[in-house]
């Protein structure tokens, strides 16, 4: 038993009643494509704060593909822009690359390795063909993310229009674009030349339209079902949306008549084991199955995203410590203070609501010293 904080103040007793994890991993799952953006292990040894810990960091995504997901490579969930430079990132998609064997990877192409300042279009979509290069080379299927500098550099639509015109004119096989919200990285907003989400969606479904015969999907995070929703029918046949929202994902991934969204999601990193059984189930037509398991993970999606969104990498890192993934929870650039012991506590208790603690007896005994340190008593 602990004694944990609550939200609001006060302490309560409390220890682990969920339910237990799904049986064994089976077959990927055949009725939806899905991905699970993987983070990575920080070396807490090193004198470096953004050294990598390559060893976890591989194994976990072993364990990502033994659940039967796709990896997610050097996405947001990585701390790209947070933590992970360039450097590293490079790094980290060859070792990907070099043991995927042929088994569903994707990965980011950003333009982070830009200096620091203004940059002009130009420079842009040299950094973003630079990342694709290296991705493509590594055997992933590129994501092209968005992009700070063009947000910073962009004067309106036809900007946005033109940088990635260039790009995709010019790719040489299916890419995925990658929409991620301002709740995620508030130096995105106004992406697309529109401070509105639904015309920011409108103005990417027209860019999808011009680019059809390049385009594999579109990865949505903007936290907004409806208009995630109102996008995917807007796309053209052969572009598949993929959804990012950690908040709305069961009903999104299970989709109606109209059609579903594939999957592409941080919050598939903690819960890799029960998404993918769910998934299996609705492979089976289980509708009924699917939700049962997926829609019990949402209210811990849900503290692990709240806003401040974009430090949600904080809960998805202490799961895996919590889980046996790794024997610490230490960050890159020492993320893991930028969330309070009150919410890491209360992701604790629904996670084992959720059915997503590996071994709960581990779980408590990492978290006692942890409370001790916050001087929970």
């Amino acid at each position: 038993m602990l004694l944990l904080p609550a939200p609001g103040g006060g302490l309560v007793n409390w220890s682990p009643s969920g339910p237990a994890l799904p049986g064994p991993p089976g077959a990927p799952p055949s009725s939806r494509i899905a991905y699970a953006a993987a983070h990575v292990v920080a070396d807490a040894l090193a004198d470096e704060p953004g050294a990598v810990d390559w060893d976890t960091t591989l194994a976990f995504r072993e364990h990502l593909w033994a659940c039967g997901l796709g990896v997610a490579e050097a996405m947001d969930t990585a701390q790209r822009g947070m933590g992970l430079d360039w450097a590293t990132t490079k790094e980290l998609v060859t070792r990907t690359g070099a043991i995927a064997g042929g088994r569903r990877w994707c990965a980011g192409v950003g333009t982070d390795q830009l200096p620091a300042g203004p940059a002009t279009p130009a420079s842009i979509v040299d950094a973003w063909r630079e990342q694709l290069d290296l991705v493509g080379g590594a055997g992933a299927v590129p994501v092209v993310m968005a992009s700070r500098a063009l947000a910073a550099a962009a004067n309106g639509p036809d900007d946005y229009h033109a940088a990635y015109g260039k790009l995709l004119s010019e790719a040489g096989g299916p890419v995925l674009l990658h929409w991620l919200g301002e709740q995620f990285d508030p130096a995105l907003a106004g992406y697309w030349g529109h401070q509105d989400v639904r015309a920011a969606a409108r103005e990417l479904a027209a860019l999808c339209t011009e680019h059809a015969g390049t385009l594999a999907g579109v990865k949505v995070s903007v936290l907004d079902a409806e208009v995630e929703t109102e996008f995917r029918r807007a796309l053209p046949e052969g572009v598949a949306c993929y959804t990012g929202d950690d908040f709305h994902y069961p009903r999104l991934i299970a989709g109606d008549e109209r059609g579903h969204s594939e999957a592409l999601l941080g919050i598939f990193d903690p819960i890799a084991p029960v998404a993918a059984a769910a998934l299996r189930r609705l492979d089976d037509g289980d509708r009924a199955g699917f939700h049962a398991l997926l829609d019990p993970t949402v209210p811990l999606a849900r503290e692990i995203f709240r806003a401040p969104t974009r430090h949600y990498k904080t809960g998805v890192v202490f799961l895996a410590w919590l889980n046996g993934h790794q024997e610490h929870f230490r960050m890159l650039a020492g993320s893991e203070s930028a969330r309070t012991i009150t919410h890491l506590a209360t992701l604790l208790r629904l996670a084992d609501a959720a059915g997503v603690l590996t071994d709960p007896e581990l779980a408590v005994a990492r978290m006692r010293p942890l409370l001790q340190v916050a001087g929970v008593a």
